[in-house]
């Protein structure tokens, strides 16, 4: 009688294909229905991450891009949306091509930002902009210049290690027990040389 109840069970219980139909039969019932979307954007994210077929991947996660997308318009002034965005377009990013992921790259950054005016604490928007910091600052060089110089990507001159390792601490402090933040934060430290400290966030794992 109440698919949103429905999913939260079937999630709780692993069953994130039973979650998402009762999210999207809540969303059938409601296109603005704000949680269900951010739900349903989440639990799309997360099938996508686990499938192997690179179509179905693909397609999964333009779904779960569509219904941040549709959270965000919904009810712009609350931060999970614009996570829910920020970490769908990531996602969805993986499946197009360079210049495509310039923007989406653009987007995810724009929507993390988003979520840290309107929630300073929000420990998936910390974690997605210190990971963004990252990853800038993973690629050779000689790209980082393209893509600032000729691709529209001013933007990434500003990642930086510093801001990568400082918003990953604080998505540790924000969710101390959560593991990907620590296992994120332990490989930011060993990529700048602090093997120590590298050394105790995978020992805490």
């Amino acid at each position: 009688a109440d698919p949103m109840a429905a999913g939260d069970r079937l999630y709780a219980a692993r069953d994130a294909r039973g979650a998402l139909r009762e999210y999207e039969m809540a969303i059938a019932a409601n296109p603005v229905n704000y949680d269900a979307r951010c739900k349903a954007s989440r639990t799309a994210i997360d099938l996508g991450e686990f499938e192997p077929v690179a179509a179905e991947r693909a397609a999964l996660f333009v779904r779960g891009r569509s219904h941040a997308q549709a959270a965000v318009a919904a009810v712009p002034g609350d931060a999970e949306g614009h996570f829910a965005l920020a970490r769908a377009t990531g996602r969805a990013a993986l499946a197009v091509g360079a210049r495509a992921r310039i923007d989406y790259g653009k987007i995810v950054r724009s929507e993390a930002m988003a979520a840290l005016s309107l929630a300073p604490d929000h420990a998936g928007a910390l974690h997605i902009m210190g990971m963004w910091n990252a990853e800038v600052m993973r690629l050779p060089g000689v790209l980082r210049f393209i893509a600032r110089t000729f691709l529209g990507g001013a933007i990434f001159a500003e990642a930086n290690w510093e801001q990568a390792q400082r918003y990953l601490e604080r998505a540790v402090a924000a969710e101390p027990n959560r593991i990907v933040h620590r296992l994120d934060l332990g490989m930011i430290l060993r990529d700048r040389g602090n093997i120590d400290g590298a050394r105790a966030q995978f020992e805490w794992i």
